[in-house]
């Protein structure tokens, strides 16, 4: 199992018991190859019933990378909480791009969204609090090295530059040594 993207490839060979009960992912660059508030300029529209893909009125696509859904179908039958976390500025954007992309007719993933300006903190102080469920229990795949500021709750954090392929096994596996395991 290893997260998704370019930035890093989520494979899910096998999901087993050692999965966190809650995975939250970034939105730009992590589950779609874009800034949302700098690539998209208007509201979002899907034509017909293409899934994984909405435009602007200009014709700029938002799509989730090839496998995330796959991603996301796994972990929803695996029983995890599944988050969205993002400080993008288009939030509303964010928001109507995830209620569209969809992979199977109505059906909606993402158990929590925390996405608005800030930091990360904020946004898993307020997943923890919804939830329930203690930072220790929680697994963050992000893209950008200043958010690696979640780590300070306990939250377990898989950051990823280009084209790493790491596993959750790995990540697992060198939290532990670190005290921390899922």
């Amino acid at each position: 199992f290893v997260c998704p993207t370019r930035y890093c490839t989520l494979h899910l060979m096998t999901i087993d018991s050692r999965l966190p009960k809650l995975i939250a992912f970034d939105l730009d660059y992590t589950l779609w190859p874009l800034w949302i508030d700098t690539h998209i300029n208007s509201s979002l529209k899907r034509d017909g019933d293409t899934l994984n893909e909405v435009h602007d009125k200009h014709g700029d696509i938002v799509a989730f990378y090839d496998d995330v859904p796959q991603i996301l179908h796994r972990l929803r039958a695996a029983g995890v909480v599944i988050a969205a976390c993002s400080r993008t500025t288009a939030s509303a954007l964010a928001r109507q791009a995830l209620s569209l992309l969809t992979f199977m007719p109505a059906t909606r993933f993402f158990d929590q969204k925390e996405i608005y300006p800030g930091s990360k903190i904020t946004h898993f102080k307020q997943l923890h609090k919804k939830t329930g469920i203690s930072y220790s229990e929680m697994l963050f795949f992000d893209d950008e090295l200043r958010n690696k500021e979640v780590e300070s709750l306990g939250v377990l954090a898989s950051w990823r530059s280009r084209n790493p392929e790491i596993s959750l096994e790995e990540t697992a596996s060198s939290s532990a040594s670190d005290g921390k395991t899922l």
